[in-house]
Formats: structure tokens, sequence, C-alpha cells
């Protein structure tokens, strides 16, 4: 999932060497942080959250063909 969520966000922003994702796993859920430098937080957010929501869910669908939940937080 970690991968998944690196190539969405390398491919949307003008920086790519500045993301990072880290991956952290708890009794309930995964739970990945996303951080992007400032000037792209725009770009990986989009207007209205649309591509915040774009990302999450294509996330939601890789996981559950693992029968796991993850969640995307962006810092």
């Amino acid at each position: 999932m970690k991968e998944l969520v690196e190539v969405i966000a390398k491919s949307l922003v003008d920086y790519p060497d500045e993301v990072n994702v880290t991956e952290t796993e708890n009794e309930k859920a995964i739970v990945l942080e996303l951080r992007v430098a400032q000037s792209d937080m725009g770009k990986v957010i989009g207007k209205q959250g649309r591509i915040a929501k774009a990302i999450r869910s294509v996330v939601k669908a890789a996981a559950s063909k693992e029968n796991k939940k993850v969640i995307v937080d962006i810092m």
C-alpha cells in the first residue's frame, strides 16, 4: 500500500523527491502518513479535497482485496 501511495503522490507533485510516506500498523488498521512539500499540498488535496478522496478510494479498493483496512492521512 505504501508504494501505491508514493507512486500516485509523486506523479502529482512538482517536487517528487520530497514525497515521504510512513506506514504504521495498529490493531484496527494500517495508517499511511503522506508528507509532501508545502507548495505541493494543494496539488495532493485538490479542490474541495477531491484528489485526496480519490487517493483514499484507490487505496481502499486495493486494501479490500487483502481484507485490510487502510487509512491515508495527508500531513
